[in-house]
């Protein structure tokens, strides 16, 4: 085949190929042209930008501007999207039941007129790229719910349903969007309200509010949420008139308040002003909408922003704590020192303790108990008299910090406070507080600082022993004797001192509560009542057949909640051990002799059965 010839035959697939590309692939396959042969109209919704009603004399022009409709005339204002994309949807799916040619309307010259499409009252118009032409309404048909139609210039009329009628047929004030306002929640970063009591301003930053005036305060999001909700969720009860005439009857000539929402570079903002309750409808109230430039009637329950006062928007938890940089907790107490908690992957660690692992769970309660905690009442405003509340020189400090290892960009190497509570005198059942760089005094529950422990001893981990029971290999047990006991290579224990069948499922126990004991609170450092000067228990274990590491337990007195005060050589302070631990580590370890069997009455007559006390739990 000569090159040419490829040439052309190349030329014709590639045509081939195009056309089936660019032309039968937008053409309706046959099910789709069977549906458009079936409506009365055929369009592209999403390039329709533009509808125009004409009902009689009266004019309704709908435009599509940045997605959103908007009336044109009669009237300037917001158009309901639902409500014409209702329409558009049934004129899409608007089906001909009949057609009536024009060949047969030119049979018969009174025929238009008949079907009322002659001069035809109403019309509607969709503007756009390739928007079919005007539609024009005529009567209604004998034939139940249908009525004749027919395009501008044309004669063929089609017998239809009545829907779009009743979609067109409308007053202007129905295409109205009865939504006060397109703006949503989210989009608001700046609210002003002027109250009766005085004027407030409202700035978000990042995901929090706050208030700006009257005073600078943390505020509640939820609430200033629900402030904005009021605006942004409105529906319109009545469109009453234009802004441009006498606005007096409608209380809005002076309004008794406002509230303005300001989205993100919008310096106008959007006012919404409160007038006066209509005279027919006590469960409604007139507003001024400026963005809308009309009276509208919301309803009543819109004028309870007016009664918002400064302390109704103020954030009542008592700290805020951004807990993604949160790495240290300084406590400080006069007379007690410093505890520094530094957090360590998931877990905290005691500083000023070499590092100890600290007790979690804990140091998280703590931040929870923290963030949840509420104000009981705001007490000053101007923290101007330190001394009077005792915050000159708190009883305790809490310091929140981030803690960077090197420089970046962002931050500084080293520790960096962001917040600090200071605790001051107690009165009643509330305790005088101050986060140090907020100017406010205000009172929390008292019962707060004892969960703030100023002695770092109280912060150390609850797990007393982490060793597996195998792992124990020497047990020495003082209460009112001394036992001794040793694992011999069978893994069976032995006395080293003692005497008796010794009952190894006890041992196996004790074991068990041992190795893994835990305490229930760390209660600071050793004091005379703890009793350890005359122990109740005292036990002995090495964890290795060379007897090296040697660890000693001693329990002493009983506390006032019925459990016990314990301590342990390597580590500091005293801590709690729950009953049924000590009685674990109580258990009898010699085995009771079986009781010999009782003899039998016939053959004792006079033997008198008799109850045997239980043993009680010693070694």
């Amino acid at each position: 085949m000569k090159w040419k010839t490829t040439v052309v035959l190349l030329v014709i697939t590639a045509a081939v190929f195009a056309y089936m590309y660019f032309v039968e692939r937008k053409a309706p396959n046959a099910q789709e042209a069977m549906r458009q042969a079936g409506n009365v109209v055929n369009f592209d919704r999403e390039k329709i930008d533009g509808i125009v009603i004409q009902n009689g004399d009266e004019k309704i022009d709908m435009r599509r501007r940045d997605a959103k409709w908007r009336l044109e005339t009669p009237i300037k204002d917001l158009a309901d999207n639902s409500a014409i994309e209702n329409l558009l949807l049934d004129l899409e799916s608007w089906q001909k039941d009949a057609t009536i040619s024009a060949k047969e309307i030119e049979a018969d010259k009174n025929k238009l007129s008949e079907f009322g499409l002659n001069k035809s009252k109403l019309r509607v118009k969709l503007i756009g790229q390739s928007a079919p032409p005007e539609i024009l309404f005529g009567k209604d048909a004998a034939l139940g719910g249908k009525m004749y139609v027919r395009f501008e210039n044309s004669k063929e009329t089609f017998l239809a349903s009545q829907s779009v009628k009743k979609d067109i047929e409308k007053k202007p004030e129905d295409f109205r969007d009865k939504k006060l306002t397109d703006l949503i929640m989210a989009q608001v970063v700046r609210v002003v309200l002027k109250t009766p009591a005085g004027e407030m301003e409202l700035q978000k930053r990042g995901d929090h509010w706050e208030i700006m005036k009257p005073l600078r305060a943390r505020g509640e999001d939820q609430k200033i949420g629900d402030l904005v909700a009021q605006v942004t969720t409105a529906r319109i009860q009545q469109f009453v008139a234009d802004d441009r005439g006498d606005l007096h009857p409608y209380g809005l000539a002076e309004p008794r308040g406002s509230i303005t929402l300001f989205a993100q570079d919008d310096k106008q903002g959007q006012m919404l002003q409160i007038g006066s309750v209509p005279e027919k409808n006590k469960d409604q109230i007139y507003v001024r909408f400026s963005p809308r430039a009309f009276v509208y009637t919301l309803p009543k329950k819109v004028e309870e922003v007016l009664n918002t006062k400064p302390d109704d928007l103020r954030d009542r938890h008592l700290v805020r704590i951004d807990t993604k940089i949160l790495d240290r907790l300084t406590i400080e107490a006069p007379g007690k020192g410093k505890t520094v908690l530094a957090r360590k992957g998931e877990d905290w660690t005691v500083t000023n303790k070499n590092n100890a692992p600290a007790n979690s769970s804990e140091v998280r309660r703590l931040i929870d108990t923290l963030q949840n905690e509420q104000v009981t009442r705001f007490v000053e405003n101007v923290a101007s008299n330190l001394p009077k509340y005792g915050l000159d020189k708190p009883q305790l400090q809490l310091t929140f910090s981030s803690f960077a290892s090197e420089n970046t960009a962002e931050t500084k190497a080293g520790e960096q406070a962001f917040a600090t509570l200071a605790f001051g005198k107690v009165e009643g059942n509330d305790v005088y507080t101050r986060i140090t760089d907020e100017p406010f005094v205000i009172a929390v529950r008292k019962t707060l600082l004892e969960n703030i422990f100023a002695d770092p001893l109280h912060w150390q981990e609850l797990s007393i022993f982490k060793f597996k029971p195998e792992q124990i290999h020497r047990l020495t047990i003082v209460s009112d004797k001394e036992l001794s006991l040793v694992r011999g290579a069978n893994n069976q224990w032995t006395w080293f001192k003692g005497s008796g069948e010794i009952n190894q499922p006890n041992v196996q126990s004790l074991l068990n509560a041992l190795a893994s004991l835990r305490a229930v609170r760390w209660v600071g450092s050793v004091t005379p009542p703890h009793a350890f000067d005359k122990p109740q228990l005292v036990i002995t274990f090495t964890t290795s057949p060379d007897d090296k590491a040697v660890h000693k337990l001693t329990a002493g007195a009983a506390t006032p909640d019925g459990m016990w005060f314990a301590k342990v050589d390597e580590r500091e302070g005293a801590f709690i051990i729950s009953n049924p631990d000590l009685n674990a580590l109580k258990l009898r370890l010699v085995q009771i002799p079986a009781a010999p069997p009782a003899a039998s009455a016939s053959s004792s007559p006079q033997a008198v059965t008799s109850p045997v006390a239980a043993p009680t739990a010693k070694p």
